[in-house]
């Protein structure tokens, strides 16, 4: 099981990733065979080529991430963060779970965001 330290890290990666317009280095965070759900409830995202799809349209789509809080580990596989995406006329408020295999790799991520979430 990864430590919470290297949890936090990745997470903290996939921000500042994200953040830089580097589709790439999100996806090299997650595992060949990760699922994405965002929001919960919807169809998942399954497989390398898709993952890369849904962060490579979300980057261009000029979305940019703040954390709301500290992220948060666990006592085990999870690892948690409050954020807010802005995309350019919308704002969402968000909670990511990510889950994360032994060799510290993200195989599941839930994003939990509903309608009143989000602000115009």
């Amino acid at each position: 099981m990864p430590s919470q330290d290297h949890m936090k890290q990745a997470l903290q990666t996939y921000v500042d990733a994200f953040n830089a317009a580097d589709a790439a280095a999100v996806c090299g965070l997650y595992a060949d065979d990760a699922v994405i759900e965002d929001p919960v409830g919807h169809p998942p995202i399954s497989g390398r080529a898709a993952i890369e799809e849904f962060y490579t349209n979300a980057i261009a789509g000029g979305a940019k991430l703040t954390l709301d809080a500290p992220i948060r580990g666990s006592h085990g596989d999870r690892a948690a963060m409050a954020f807010t995406v802005d995309v350019p006329g919308l704002r969402v408020h968000a909670i990511d779970v990510m889950t994360f295999n032994a060799e510290g790799k993200i195989v599941r991520m839930e994003a939990h965001w509903g309608p009143d979430d989000l602000e115009t």
